[in-house]
């Protein structure tokens, strides 16, 4: 997990800014945000949990009442603040508004909202409403923090990236003609999940259903050719081309391992189809330097395609960032001019869809490097290897 110096740390750094833009103090809504710079974990609903901090280094977390026992028991926080329910007979942003002035919060507040969010059906008012100090928005630094890893993110991400692999396999094991896909997918997310727990504990899980994540998200037969489609438990057949998606919360990170699945011998126009495939993602590898933007690598990617005449089988961009999240900025694409840094992370996933055939894509999760980058999830990539007996 991260350390309690880490969070540290990147407080420090936001702090920084609210020096810099003469703020009283931030505020934070946001629950991943939340979670970045103190390490704190809760499921987000229609109930404000909001951090504070003053210019001056005193904090307090903001929670509803049935949870400061947890908060209590689960963190360090020196102050834990509560209203009673939310909607409540006075809203809780007004009981905010009092614990922002008590810690010093005034005249001008950072916050990466003005308020919180419409979260399932909540409704309140904004954070300079109730405060009467202006509000500075800060999302976009937080945004910018969060782009490049620490070492010890790079390896929470690399764990996950072991854990997609044990689970890829089992999904492969259980994937079966006859058999259908959430028979293939729960077994697997599972035998994933447990075997998870038993090697390192919770890591950071939020609800009973959490866990890793195996499946095909219904990309099954012709259906693989969308690239984004939802499941429906569709029977496997002979002949049946397959995008697969594994994903493994370690502390809250996840890297993203897919690829591209026949059950049964291929037909010629599966290789031609998968061949390029790889041809595409070895161009995206090639252009991962730093230096290189994020325009360049999903260029290389269009060039590739346009070397072959392939650019009607192409449905989206090389890739995303990952992190605490599934996708995160920046992204791999034509559009996006951000340079590469060491220790961004980000998916590589160039695709080739065709209706009549179905879709080919692998999705790697990589961290660029002072020299390139590292590859953190590890899967047999060749189609041999992925073609399932009948």
């Amino acid at each position: 997990m991260i350390s309690p110096q880490e969070h540290a740390d990147r407080r420090a750094r936001l702090l920084e800014r609210v020096h810099a833009i003469g703020a009283s103090g931030y505020a934070l809504f946001d629950p991943t945000y939340i979670t970045y710079f103190t390490g704190f974990w809760f499921l987000s609903n229609e109930r404000p949990i909001v951090y504070l901090q003053s210019a001056g280094g005193d904090d307090a977390i903001f929670v509803p009442e049935f949870e400061v026992e947890r908060t209590r028991s689960e963190s360090s926080f020196a102050r834990v603040e509560s209203y009673p329910e939310y909607p409540g007979p006075e809203h809780p942003m007004l009981v905010l508004a009092r614990v922002a002035a008590d810690l010093g919060l005034r005249g001008t507040i950072a916050a990466d909202n003005d308020g919180y969010p419409g979260i399932l059906g909540y409704r309140g008012p904004a954070l300079s409403d109730v405060t009467g100090a202006s509000v500075t928005l800060v999302g976009e630094e937080i945004e910018q923090m969060l782009v490049r890893k620490s070492p010890g993110e790079v390896e929470l991400l690399r764990e996950s990236g072991r854990w997609c692999a044990h689970a890829h396999r089992l999904l492969e094991q259980y994937t079966r003609v006859g058999s259908t896909e959430a028979e293939a997918s729960l077994r697997a997310q599972q035998e994933t999940t447990l075997a998870m727990l038993a090697a390192h504990g919770s890591r950071g899980l939020l609800g009973s259903g959490d866990g890793a994540k195996a499946g095909f998200r219904g990309q099954i037969g012709l259906r693989s050719s969308w690239a984004h489609a939802v499941a429906h438990n569709i029977e496997f057949q002979p002949g049946d081309v397959l995008v697969t998606e594994t994903g493994a919360p370690v502390w809250g990170y996840q890297a993203e391992l897919e690829r591209a699945l026949i059950i049964g011998p291929p037909t010629d126009r599966m290789r031609w189809l998968f061949d390029h495939m790889l041809g595409s993602r070895e161009a995206a590898f090639a252009a991962i330097r730093p230096g290189a933007t994020c325009a360049d690598v999903d260029g290389a990617v269009m060039d590739y395609f346009a070397r072959h005449d392939l650019q009607r089988y192409w449905r989206q961009h090389t890739g995303h960032g990952a992190g605490l999240r599934n996708h995160e900025a920046p992204f791999l694409d034509i559009g996006d001019p951000t340079p590469l840094q060491p220790g961004m992370v980000f998916t590589i996933e160039p695709g080739l869809y065709e209706p009549e055939v179905g879709g080919f894509r692998h999705s790697d999760t990589v961290v660029v490097t002072d020299l390139g980058y590292e590859l953190l999830t590890d899967h047999p990539a060749d189609l041999e290897s992925l073609t399932l007996p009948v």
